[in-house]
């Protein structure tokens, strides 16, 4: 539990008088060992997770596993502290996930193991990397669409699936942490870069910052939008009607100057990763707050930076 390594330390610094950092060091090193292949998994890591505050001391702890064929990332003591916690928590949520898709198949006579060992070969984006960066809440046409799907196939044949169910609670949740962020800022003038739902496209459907947008103009904030991927003239179809609904006078916050955008905004919400600050690092170290939704690495060292969830 994050906490730990520092409380150890103090307990070991009151008993012993000696001094952590100077006579000795606390070393955070969790295990991710399976119960009845702990051996294996012991001499065949996927990473080995060292957290320390002292060079010396988690070199020696490292100095262990060198004999290994397997990555030794050494990192600060609450992200070793805590990353156990995150893999069992995984788990434990995909064998739920899994149980759901059964249940779901076994109503409807389809066999679950055939679907999820499909749902199980695409490495690039179902049991990947991607997806797992904390940000923003999901949005387009897809996600949201085919999640409903799910879940009603769930209700229609009278089952429970909280987990499902619950995706889209969290998601809203994601959307109202970053009013709540505004809000507490006390400004009402807002510069949004970024509408689409993904960088580089003009796709609004469903997408977290024009339901964003929405609230705020609800709300009374004058609000700025700068996305050079969305030109109203090329809108059609489904994305065209959808921002019509929404956003009836989205031409009026729509502007082609972003640094004006900046200048005259109090709050600068970032949705697009694209965004260079560089040119404008004077301007937005003015502003009452930016919020990052994306985490720009560069922004952080801005005294009025703050990061969605980081």
């Amino acid at each position: 539990m994050p906490g730990t390594n520092y409380k150890v330390g103090q307990i070991i610094e009151e008993v012993s008088s000696k001094k952590r950092g100077k006579d000795f060091s606390v070393v955070s090193n969790p295990e991710f060992l399976r119960e009845g292949t702990a051996v294996m998994d012991y001499y065949h890591p996927s990473v080995t997770v060292i957290g320390g505050d002292h060079e010396e001391a988690v070199e020696k702890v490292a100095s262990l596993y060198r004999n290994l064929e397997a990555p030794i990332e050494i990192t600060d003591i609450k992200i070793a502290e805590l990353i156990k916690y995150v893999n069992n928590s995984f788990h434990a949520l995909k064998i739920s996930f899994a149980n759901e898709i059964g249940n779901i198949c076994k109503e409807m006579s389809i066999d679950s193991h055939k679907v999820m060992s499909l749902f199980c070969m695409d490495k690039n984006l179902n049991i990947s990397s991607a997806y797992f960066k904390p940000g923003y809440a999901y949005g387009g046409s897809c996600l949201p669409k085919d999640l409903r799907g799910l879940v009603t196939l769930g209700h229609d044949n009278y089952l429970n699936t909280p987990v499902l169910s619950s995706i889209d609670l969290s998601n809203e949740n994601q959307k109202r942490r970053v009013y709540t962020m505004i809000e507490a800022t006390g400004k009402k003038n807002i510069c949004l870069m970024g509408l689409s739902f993904k960088e580089g496209t003009d796709d609004l459907r469903y997408s977290p910052s024009v339901d964003l947008s929405e609230t705020l103009i609800g709300k009374g904030y004058h609000l700025t939008i700068y996305d050079e991927n969305v030109q109203l003239s090329k809108l059609m179809g489904a994305n065209e009607a959808y921002i019509n609904d929404k956003l009836p006078h989205l031409s009026e916050l729509l502007v082609n100057d972003l640094r004006n955008a900046i200048l005259n905004a109090d709050v600068l919400i970032i949705n697009h990763k694209k965004f260079d600050p560089k040119p404008f690092l004077s301007l937005l170290s003015e502003k009452s707050k930016i919020i990052d939704l994306v985490r720009v690495d560069s922004l952080n060292n801005l005294p009025n930076y703050e990061g969605i969830c980081w």
